[in-house]
């Protein structure tokens, strides 16, 4: 993403005290962001940098960083420490439009990185397609970058009348029926939608889900459910789910698939990140709140109960915000970019890890097949497993410190297909261990867990059901 040359000297440029055996080029951007304000703190003097977001509805998030002066020969870090504090503050929030205010040198730099020509066009493109129209960056007066604006859905949490819960991911879809706040049906269903350009295909499956849960209830008085992507008033924005389909198919019939069926089934209908079910699932199965909910599965999910108890509306796609500053990390196979989330938290990150721990697989093996093979692995004990989760399990406790900047969490919950078995219990071990010594002052604020079995399983398909409200 930044010229490779000029990293070796560069403030993000921290190694580990003890290298990772698996992934030993690993510079965890959290400690690259302490060493650079630490520098500046011992540099004495400062300048103010404002970033500001926008959606349609208006302003959603600001934010205010320090940096160093003109003329302290910091010019590349500061650069470099705006550009990732913006980055991540877009997968967080989302907007179609990002303001910079301060110095003139740092603004021009950012509007160049993230306008036409620069490097995060990935970034550029998704935000455009979220939010229905182009992306802009824009140099603005520090004091006219309004304060952001509160808000939260009034989703979940609705237990009665018979209901259909659902869960669309990469290589299964999940389907439930409720009854009252009890589950009366779950199964996982196998479908394999990035492969499928025809839009006719998602549709017909997930009507099979629904039909087949409708089966095993009286009648059907609401639909809930969640979905990989980015999902905006129940429209299908962007997901990687239906990634094969032509953009004017993908407009014309994935955009509204969610209202079809709604319209089809004549119930009240409600589908969002499934991250967000993920974390609204930890607060009704476990009281929480201020819950970062993290799903390590074919790609990173993630979702945000505020303190309130309340879904933010956010589009948490940590899955494509940069957690390893190192450039020469390797990249996802959707975005492009090095060092993202999806790589370190998901089905990705076992294969990925899974070589230099000496693994091999049939080069025709699907990456949850591999998964399941590291995992049988496990169980039988053997040392390379266990350093491939504990692996994880660093990359997890150097990157909740990160998250944190953008998030008031009490609570990370850590779930998802990877997390299953011993492999789980050895993540979150070494992700305390390294917050513990690492990142004290965050290990004293937020807890981190697995939910158990139960809540991973029935938590999620009760939360997407509970999602709408019915009509009174």
């Amino acid at each position: 993403m930044f010229r490779h040359e000029t990293f070796d000297g560069s403030l993000f440029n921290v190694p580990l005290a003890a290298p990772l055996p698996l992934d030993p080029g690993y510079r965890p951007l959290a400690l690259g962001v302490r060493a650079f304000r630490k520098a500046l703190a011992a540099h004495g003097a400062c300048e103010r940098v404002v970033l500001g977001l926008e959606q349609n509805t208006g302003p959603v998030a600001r934010l205010e960083l320090d940096v160093f002066p003109a003329g302290a020969g910091r010019d590349e870090d500061n650069l470099r420490y705006v550009s990732w504090m913006l980055n991540g503050l877009l997968w967080v929030c989302g907007g179609w439009r990002a303001s910079v205010g301060g110095p003139r040198a740092i603004c021009e730099g950012i509007v160049a990185e993230y306008g036409p020509g620069g490097p995060w066009k990935f970034e550029r493109e998704i935000m455009g397609m979220a939010f229905n129209r182009p992306f802009e960056a824009v140099s603005a007066d520090p004091g006219a970058i309004p304060a952001a604006r509160k808000g939260a859905l009034a989703l979940g949490g609705n237990l009665d009348g018979c209901r259909i819960g659902f869960d669309l991911g990469a290589s299964d879809y999940k389907m439930a029926a409720v009854k009252d706040g009890e589950l009366v049906f779950t199964t996982e269903l196998p479908w394999n939608p990035k492969a499928e350009s025809d839009p006719a295909y998602h549709y017909a499956r997930i009507s099979e889900g629904f039909k087949l849960a409708a089966s095993h209830l009286p009648r059907v008085d609401a639909i809930g459910g969640s979905s990989a992507g980015i999902l905006v008033d129940n429209q299908v924005m962007v997901a990687s789910l239906f990634r094969a389909v032509p953009k004017e198919a993908f407009d014309a019939q994935v955009r509204p698939i969610f209202l079809r069926l709604r319209e089809e089934w004549g119930v009240p209908l409600e589908v969002i990140n499934d991250g967000d079910v993920t974390a609204l699932a930890g607060g009704l199965s476990l009281e929480k709140k201020g819950i970062l909910g993290i799903a390590l599965g074919s790609s990173e999910a993630v979702g945000f109960l505020d303190r309130a108890g309340k879904i933010t509306g956010w589009l948490n796609e940590l899955a494509f915000s940069t957690v390893d500053a190192n450039p020469a990390a390797g990249t996802d196979d959707w975005s492009g970019n090095p060092g993202v989330g999806a790589a370190y938290f998901s089905q990705q990150a076992v294969d990925k890890l899974a070589g230099p721990a000496g693994m091999t697989f049939p080069a025709d093996m699907a990456l949850p097949e591999r998964l399941k093979d590291v995992q049988d692995r496990m169980a039988q004990g053997d040392p390379a497993a266990r350093e491939l989760f504990s692996t994880i399990g660093a990359y997890l406790g150097y990157t909740i410190p990160w998250y944190a900047e953008f998030y008031d969490m009490e609570h990370a919950m850590i779930l998802g297909r990877v997390t299953s078995g011993e492999g789980g219990e050895i993540i979150l071990a070494r992700a305390r261990e390294i917050l513990a010594a690492e990142f004290p002052e965050v290990a004293a604020r937020i807890s981190i867990f697995l939910p158990d079995e139960k809540s991973r399983r029935v938590g999620q398909a009760v939360a997407a059901a509970s999602l709408p409200p019915l009509p009174r």
